[in-house]
């Protein structure tokens, strides 16, 4: 590569950023034109998109390797091989040696150059070299050299801001000159955060002068040893690092006059106000300085002490309202593979399942998993530490000290709580109530639809400040993330909270009870009601102990199990029932209406779970007490009477199915309705118990009717519908017509998709379906494709002994043999189990 005519991508991994600004410069400077993300990209910007579309603008790509380069499930991994697709010009340099088959073997063929353990100007020749070959450059950036005390060195050109002073060389002899991080040293177990590093390093860079970044988020999730990362993973680039812990503000002068004596500026006589000053002068006058101020509280008073100057300034911070002051980067919990890398550099003998249901467990905050990590290493089992952390949680988290940080997980959360306590009444018994509360985003309108029945949060109800007044705070404490629509509460803070408060619970759980059961997100029946439906039933199972016996939610209770059946998700319907029925018959007695509809929600998720051998002695139960209590034609008894033809049905015991079916859809029709949609729903299952008998015709005549019902009642994309077009799909084949059959499944699947997504079970029913009429109509090639996609996602989203996974590899097996792959047919065929397929059931 001779010419610098082209764009070069500078690719790297975010462990490696000096590197990637030391090549970029200098490349930058022998004529290239460069893309660098520390440099170009802006924060908030689509990661990914900016690098795919670098890589098509890039008529190269020159690759910093190191381990970290090729660590499991980096974006570096794609983008390596997207930048070798079709392109020559891919420059690999190794800058730190790569362990023994780390490198991919794609790239095994490349010569490399290897810049590591090389001085300067070597390095920078063998950079060269390697981008355009043989060709030197005439002139050459003077090396810096080891800075002295208090330089001011720097080479400084080009137009562009972020690029005002020159990269140095990744080096121990350019460590600072001036370097205070108040005895921290670096954390050997720092995991992760990559992509914050390089946002921060990025707009550090991208200022000319005064350039300030905050870290803020909530307590322990590692602001402190992400600022201490930066420091000693840039230290190279700066001549004075100092540190200052500002959450005393009146401790942040003494520690700019330390600094003033450090650089030889402080004048004797002087107090410490004055001497901080002269400081903050010197720090205006210099540059490649990094100032930290660690846990900054009060942005208006921290406000004056901050420096100007062309240096860096980085704060860390509980309070968003810094977001006021200077460009904010949030910080939350680690991602689960952070978690889990962090766990497993500390804990390598513990498997898989073990650390990602620690990191479950502990809501992936860092401090928690630094806890569990020093816990563990020291001898507790990872199952008792799981039990401890279900049981004692608060005082789990109170005992055993966390490398550098100064106090246990929970008094992180009551130090705060305190404060609260004393300064926002309201803020605190905002917090009491949210600890009763899921730690999924509580919708902030719930909190202004019900405020005045919130008798626990002391103020005027009537507040126009509600619920920022109350909101705020916690913000700023650390305790809560806030936006605009919904705040957030960690899960043990609601634990150490709930521990906290338990014997004055009484108030914020029946203020609780009260605001989740004026929540109405609508019929749990309809799929555009089922957003609504997940973010309540979050709540409404996350302290269900102290919530399954309030009046006011039970029948919020009954229709959340509902809604879990209708969503597809029939195991946590039946351990919600489960629950439902043994606290209610207990309490209000077997025969409660209450208990009975309980009941009733067991037999409903067992059978959407094909379990109807279990659910027939419960629903000849459930119906005989019914019938007792409420009489033979109660709404409730109907419903029985609907799920013993579906159990009948389920059991293959087809006959009676259906004369429970017609019997029970005649009276259902003549109480509610004949366009009530619990009558369509019997009708419907009623015209497929006539087709599962092969009483085609007549199954035929009954959907038929059902759908022209249907269409009246100007209902026709409810489910139940829906659900009754599917079954005539079944008749249209019996009787065959294969075309229409294909047709009316495809339309059935194109409504599915479009109200119920690509992944539920009933989607992938459907598009089973549009795969056998596919076969049924000679079209093998296409209903292999079809099946070969739904098996995926089958397999993606239900599992491979889920019934509809054997259903669509048996139509998937028969599209290859009709082709005349008889080996790939036989081998789909070998690999399931022996068991027979079952139906989809109708509900």
């Amino acid at each position: 590569m001779t010419d610098s005519s082209g764009l070069i991508f500078v690719s790297h991994a975010g462990h490696d950023g000096q590197w990637a600004e030391w090549v970029a410069w200098h490349l930058r400077e022998a004529g290239y034109e460069i893309e660098l993300d520390l440099w170009h990209w802006r924060t908030g910007e689509d990661f990914v998109k900016k690098m795919n579309e670098a890589l098509e603008r890039a008529s190269a790509v020159v690759a910093l390797f190191s381990p970290q380069y090729f660590a499991p499930g980096r974006y570096t991994e794609e983008e390596w091989t997207a930048a070798l697709a079709g392109r020559d010009r891919f420059v690999p340099l190794v800058v730190e040696p790569l362990e023994v088959g780390q490198l991919p073997a794609i790239l095994r063929p490349r010569i490399r150059r290897e810049l590591h353990d090389l001085e300067e100007a070597t390095a920078l020749e063998a950079l060269l070299e390697a981008v355009r070959g043989r060709e030197i450059p005439t002139t050459s950036p003077a090396f810096p050299g080891k800075a002295g005390k208090g330089s001011r060195g720097g080479k400084r050109t080009g137009s562009s801001a972020h690029q005002g002073l020159q990269p140095r060389f990744p080096s121990d002899l350019h460590d600072p000159a001036v370097w205070d991080v108040r005895q921290r040293g670096r954390n050997p177990h720092f995991t992760g955060r990559d992509e914050i590093i390089e946002k921060v390093r990025g707009g550090l860079l991208g200022e000319r002068r005064s350039a300030v970044r905050v870290l803020h988020g909530p307590g322990g999730v590692g602001k402190t040893q992400l600022a201490l990362e930066y420091a000693h993973r840039f230290a190279g680039q700066y001549d004075l690092v100092w540190w200052i812990d500002a959450e005393q503000v009146e401790q942040v002068p003494t520690r700019y006059a330390e600094l003033a004596a450090r650089v030889e500026v402080a004048k004797p006589d002087a107090g410490a106000e004055v001497n901080a000053q002269y400081a903050l002068e010197y720090l205006r006058t210099s540059d490649r300085w990094l100032i930290v101020l660690d846990n900054a509280e009060d942005p208006r008073q921290l406000r004056t002490w901050l420096p100007e100057g062309p240096g860096h300034v980085l704060i860390t911070a509980r309070d968003p309202a810094w977001n006021k002051i200077a460009p904010g980067l949030a910080l939350g919990v680690f991602s689960r593979e952070e978690s889990i890398a962090y766990l497993g550099r500390q804990l390598p003998t513990l498997d898989d399942q073990t650390t990602d249901a620690l990191a479950d467990a502990l809501g992936d905050l860092p401090l928690a998993l630094a806890h569990a990590a020093g816990a563990l290493s020291e001898g507790t089992p990872p199952d008792h530490y799981l039990q401890l952390l279900r049981t004692n949680t608060a005082e789990l988290l109170s005992d055993g000290e966390i490398y550098d940080y100064p106090v246990s997980v929970a008094a992180t959360v009551t130090i705060a709580a305190d404060r609260l306590d004393v300064d926002r009444p309201e803020a605190a018994a905002l917090l009491r109530l949210a600890a009763f509360l899921g730690p999924e985003p509580i919708p902030t309108k719930w909190l202004v639809e019900a405020r005045g029945s919130l008798t626990s949060v002391p103020g005027d109800p009537n507040d126009i400040r509600w619920p920022r007044n109350a909101l705020q705070p916690l913000a700023q404490y650390g305790l809560a993330i806030v936006g605009p629509d919904a705040f957030q509460v960690h899960r043990l803070t609601q634990a150490v909270m709930r521990h906290r408060t338990a014997d004055q619970a009484g108030g914020p759980v029946r203020d609780v009870a009260g605001l989740l059961a004026a929540v109405d997100p609508g019929d749990p029946e309809l799929p555009e009601t089922w957003p609504g439906w997940a973010s309540l039933t979050q709540h409404l199972t996350a302290t269900l102990d102290a919530m399954i016996d309030r009046a006011e939610l039970r029948p919020t209770l009954l229709r959340a199990s509902i809604y879990l059946v209708r969503y597809a998700q029939p195991e946590a319907a039946l351990s919600l029932a489960e629950i439902m029925y043994e606290e209610w018959r207990t309490s209000l007695g077997e025969e409660d209406p209450d208990t009975l509809r309980a009941a009733h929600m067991v037999v409903v998720a067992l059978n959407d779970m094909d379990r109807y051998e279990e659910s027939l002695p419960l629903i000849e139960d459930l119906l005989g007490k019914r019938r007792r209590v409420l009489g033979e034609e109660h709404p409730d008894t109907l419903s029985s009477t609907h799920d013993l033809g579906i159990v009948m049905g389920g059991l293959g015991r087809g006959a009676e199915a259906c004369t429970i079916l017609r019997d029970v859809a005649a009276r259902r029709e003549c109480i509610l309705g004949e366009e009530h949609i619990d009558a369509l729903r019997s009708v419907a299952n009623y015209g497929y118990a006539l087709l599962e008998i092969g009483r085609i015709d007549e199954a035929h005549q009954v959907l038929t009717d059902v759908l022209a019902r249907h269409q009246r009642a100007l209902n026709e994309d409810h489910p139940t519908a829906i659900a009754a077009s599917s079954y005539m799909g079944g008749v249209l084949y019996e009787l065959g017509r294969h075309g229409e059959a294909l047709q009316l499944h495809a339309e059935v699947l194109a409504r599915r998709q479009q109200l119920l997504g690509d992944r539920h079970e009933d989607t992938l029913t459907s598009a089973t379906n549009v795969g056998r009429s596919l076969i049924n109509i000679g079209e093998y090639a296409k209903a292999e494709q079809r099946l070969r996609s739904t098996r995926t996602r089958v397999r993606e989203s239900l599992g491979t002994e889920h019934r509809l996974h054997n259903s669509v590899t048996l139509s998937l097996a028969e599209a290859l043999a009709r082709q005349g792959k008889m080996h790939d047919a036989q081998r789909l065929r070998a690999s399931l189990s022996r068991k027979k397929p079952s139906k989809r059931r109708p509900r």
